[in-house]
């Protein structure tokens, strides 16, 4: 890791597990802070996850692509001397996230106070289902179960009703963001004199305040917002269509999008259609306007709609699976499918932040076996 990262000399005690916490503090160590993961013996939940990989002491890989360039340290907090142990480490970090239940890490005897008399300076995030006060604060929580409750399932699925929820884990993911969003403001305040912090980061929260525009339709016109499949609530043409072979998605944002649209696929008439005039009509006919635009689309393949909207300044994509990404000339110059030390052929995503001055790694260390570090945990210390 380079020294000149933004975060190099931090330490950070990780007593997360799974996805939410272990995603916050691989970002913190993406950003250069020495993260020292404290698993109870039997590890990490998500070390027992499959698929694992082969040459790897049959390493999950869903682990691995969340925790490489960690270290790891076993210690059994019911105990004693491994309470003592955890107590010395907490004098030297910098940060410690953990992903508990509310009031799990109190009664292992460090609760806020006593973090604070080890060590005043300590940012604390503590991310659970529904944070440390209210009605929910005890339930334990999923991914599935956050999205369903935060209302993001009832906005995600088809057109006919079907609802799902979204394919990746954004109730996690979005957690973990905003928890090292304010793990970075805590450390900016601490260096100005203003001392350590405990942050109670609720995955509810965190999932319905991306709801985005759901919450301001309902209140301004009263209708419950429904799946909608690939279309956009406010904005036509915006969605995939179907083409020759496949299927391709513009998003024509404004009126002079939609008029280079039309003029490339060889419906130029549309715009003086009082139907597709302007953006609030073409919403009040977005069935039409699409049945209109696929008679065009079908026309060619999916590659040169693509190329030919794109030369005309147009959004447009075809729909990538995970195996396309790996052929993606974009991604690739980007750095963003990053091969792991000693596992050939297997990769995991790169950091999307990008210092001017500072490489991206080449190759990513990999994740820590359990108790690898457990002689040396810590090759830094507090600031």
């Amino acid at each position: 890791m380079a020294a000149n990262r933004p975060l190099h000399g931090i330490v950070v005690l990780d007593l997360t597990r799974v996805l939410a916490g272990p995603f916050c503090t691989m970002l913190l160590r993406d950003l250069g802070a020495e993260v020292v993961k404290v698993e109870p013996p039997a590890g990490d939940d998500a070390r027992a996850f499959g698929p694992f990989l082969t040459g790897a002491d049959e390493a999950s890989a869903y682990f691995t692509s969340l925790n490489c360039g960690k270290r790891s340290v076993v210690l059994d907090l019911k105990q004693t001397a491994d309470r003592s142990r955890f107590a010395e480490l907490v004098k030297r970090a910098d940060v410690l996230v953990e992903n508990y239940r509310p009031g799990t890490l109190a009664r292992l005897g460090f609760d806020e106070r006593r973090l604070q008399e080890l060590n005043p300076d300590l940012v604390y995030a503590a991310i659970s289902g529904f944070g440390a006060t209210g009605p929910y604060a005890s339930r334990p929580a999923y991914d599935v179960i956050i999205q369903a409750l935060s209302g993001i399932v009832s906005i995600t699925g088809t057109e006919s009703g079907e609802r799902v929820r979204v394919g990746t884990s954004i109730a996690d993911i979005v957690s973990g963001l905003y928890a090292a969003v304010g793990v970075l403001a805590a450390l900016s305040r601490r260096d100005r004199g203003g001392g350590g912090a405990q942050i109670d980061l609720s995955m509810l929260d965190a999932a319905v305040s991306v709801l985005e525009n759901a919450v301001a339709r309902y209140q301004v016109n009263g209708e419950v917002p429904v799946p909608l499949g690939s279309r956009h609530p406010a904005i036509a043409p915006f969605e995939a269509f179907d083409a020759a072979d496949g299927q391709v998605v513009v998003a024509a944002g404004n009126d002079r999008l939609f008029a280079a649209l039309c003029e490339v696929v060889g419906a130029a008439h549309l715009p003086n259609d009082p139907r597709f005039g302007s953006n609030p009509e073409r919403m009040a006919h977005a069935r039409e306007l699409k049945h209109e635009l696929e008679k065009a689309l079908r026309q060619r393949t999916v590659a040169e709609w693509v190329a030919s909207l794109a030369e005309a300044g147009v959004p447009v994509a075809r729909v990538n699976t995970v195996a396309d990404l790996f052929q993606d000339p974009q991604l690739a110059a980007r750095g963003m499918l990053t091969p792991v030390a000693g596992l050939d052929g297997f990769a995991v995503t790169g950091s999307p932040l990008k210092f001017a001055g500072i490489p991206d790694e080449s190759v990513r260390p990999p994740a820590p076996t359990l108790g690898q570090h457990n002689d040396r945990p810590l090759s830094a210390g507090k600031r």
